[in-house]
């Protein structure tokens, strides 16, 4: 079903004011007055409460948690500075540009607790807010677990999106087994300058990006350029469902499978990633399998031979050992198996034997 998604932060505010705000009374004269919260997209969240009682009001804290994928739920408690009264009014700014953003639709549930000098004390009820980019008129389509949120381009565009998204989590079930496990949002900007505004201190290069923990994608793809979308969408959508697939809190993928296999996503390996491959063979270098499981070097072209590398990686895997063992790989590595141990239980060798298997199939004497 398609439905608009649009709402004015001062309609938002208001209706977190009216309906949202968790007014309470403690036995004596303590009192919660209000309670609200306005958003500005995407770089602070300001909450506020007002209060009141017979004596001072001496202890104000805010509680809140973020919905996210972790190990243990975590509640983050602020501690507000005021002068003590019997009436007060006071209230916090979340400053994203301190501690970094949250993707648009973000849930936040957050709740106030009031202390007075007679020790009577008020916790209001938890209230739960998304944290919506209100500066488009959002559209929305859903097809089993995935969820497109787009505002430039009509049906036609969006439908094009769900499709290439449901043959991506179709073609990588079939080739690693991996599935998401929760429900993706996949919100579609309308060019990548547009989607850098929705981020805190994006790299100049972001055109895509999937915050894996809570389930989102942001890309900014222009109803005309669906092309370049379709691979960016493969390659993103890969990250997200793979990491939800390996999510651990003892070790993280290596990172030429992690590319590897997004790239693997996209489809055929662009012409210029190929060339590089066979330069690098030819001039003796190429990278180890050891020095793949690190970051990528910052140099664009180390870069991209990086990513042509792990690319053929996976492809070998893929190719001569089946869907089967690299679904086995993953299930393995969400154990928080080392690399090494990993690649040693399902496919009985080390990265440095990988290396070897690898380059004799891509490069035969």
């Amino acid at each position: 079903m398609i439905r608009k998604t649009a709402l004015l932060v001062l309609v938002f505010c208001l209706i977190l004011i009216l309906l949202g705000a968790a007014l309470a009374q403690a036995d004596g004269g303590l009192a919660v007055l209000g309670s609200s919260v306005a958003t500005d997209f995407p770089t602070r969240l300001d909450f506020n409460l007002s209060a009141a009682s017979d004596v001072s009001i001496t202890d104000i804290r805010l509680h809140y948690i973020v919905d996210q994928r972790g190990y243990t739920q975590v509640t983050s408690e602020v501690y507000i500075d005021f002068t003590p009264a019997a009436t007060v009014a006071e209230g916090w700014s979340w400053d994203m540009r301190k501690t970094g953003g949250l993707p648009p639709g973000s849930r936040i549930r957050y709740w106030w607790t009031v202390v007075d000098a007679s020790a009577d004390k008020i916790e209001t009820n938890p209230v739960q807010l998304q944290f919506n980019d209100d500066r488009h008129a959002w559209q929305s389509l859903t097809e089993g677990m995935l969820t497109v949120y787009w505002y430039e381009g009509d049906e036609d565009f969006a439908r094009k999106i769900m499709t290439t998204a449901q043959d991506v989590l179709a073609r990588l079930a079939e080739s690693t087994g991996a599935k998401p496990e929760d429900p993706v949002k996949l919100y579609i900007y309308d060019d990548a300058q547009a989607l850098r505004g929705a981020m805190i201190f994006p790299q100049e290069w972001t055109g895509g990006v999937a915050f894996t923990r809570f389930g989102t994608i942001a890309i900014g793809i222009a109803p005309g350029k669906l092309d370049w979308g379709r691979r960016a969408i493969a390659h993103e959508l890969t990250h997200l469902v793979v990491h939800q697939m390996v999510f651990n809190p003892y070790n993280e993928l290596p990172a030429w499978l992690d590319e590897g296999l997004a790239m693997y996503a996209e489809g055929t390996l662009p012409p210029t990633f190929a060339d590089l491959l066979v330069e690098a063979e030819d001039d003796g270098s190429l990278i180890s399998v050891r020095s793949l499981s690190s970051p990528f070097s910052a140099y664009a072209e180390q870069s991209t031979l990086a990513y042509a590398q792990s690319y053929s990686l996976v492809e070998f895997l893929i190719h001569n050992y089946g869907q089967s063992h690299m679904l086995e790989l993953l299930r393995t590595f969400r154990k928080g198996s080392g690399y090494d141990q990993a690649l040693g239980r399902v496919y009985d060798f080390d990265m440095d034997g990988l290396d070897r298997l690898w380059q004799g199939y891509v490069f035969p004497d």
